[in-house]
């Protein structure tokens, strides 16, 4: 019998899903900690939105892939 080699291709899929992630989050954080202060706002509202954004929106490209 002949033993065949397991598909990695999900594997790195979410691999690179994960590496998205960590890396569009400490970029929006930077990013809404640099608006906030070039806006002048005393609150850290951009520091909160814009990585809420991100995740909504990677939640929904994972909702979408996985509902196929």
């Amino acid at each position: 019998m002949r033993q065949t080699k397991p598909d990695n291709k999900i594997l790195w899929q979410y691999a690179g899903l994960a590496t998205q992630l960590l890396v569009g989050l400490g970029c929006m954080l930077w990013l809404g900690g640099w608006l906030d202060i070039f806006f002048g706002w005393n609150g850290q509202y951009l520091v909160w939105m814009l990585p809420l954004l991100l995740l909504l929106g990677i939640f929904m490209k994972v909702f979408r892939d996985t509902s196929k």
